[in-house]
């Protein structure tokens, strides 16, 4: 199979197709190869014209709050008192980078939807 460059939506499909035929090629053969080199070139124009955003840090600590069945409350081991809670849940406190630390080591919340949108 020759393997071109994907610069369209059109050769994105093209080569969706082709991926579809070779996916569950067994490994260490020419396919599995090509697989692979498939699968690199998708990401990389995927993650150039499709990337996806982090989420706003307030909406991923609440997104884990829904998760892991937390209340405000259980989070003032990480943020500080309930009114420093309540202030950085409603917007009307930025996230220290303290808070950032321990919410990150504490409730495992990626640094990057953590700091999404920092200057």
């Amino acid at each position: 199979m020759t393997i071109k460059p994907i610069r369209t939506d059109t050769d994105l499909r093209t080569a969706f197709r082709r991926l579809e035929g070779i996916y569950q090629a067994a490994e260490g053969t020419r396919q599995a190869d090509d697989r692979d080199v498939l699968v690199t070139l998708i990401e990389a124009y995927e993650n150039k014209h499709y990337a996806i955003d982090p989420p706003d840090p307030i909406d991923a600590i609440k997104f884990r709050m829904e998760q892991q069945g937390l209340t405000p409350r259980d989070l003032e081991p990480y943020i500080g008192p309930s009114g420093r809670v309540s202030e950085v849940l409603n917007r009307k406190r930025p996230l220290s980078l303290r808070m950032i630390k321990q919410l990150h080591d504490g409730l495992r919340i990626p640094y990057e939807s953590l700091l999404a949108g920092a200057a």
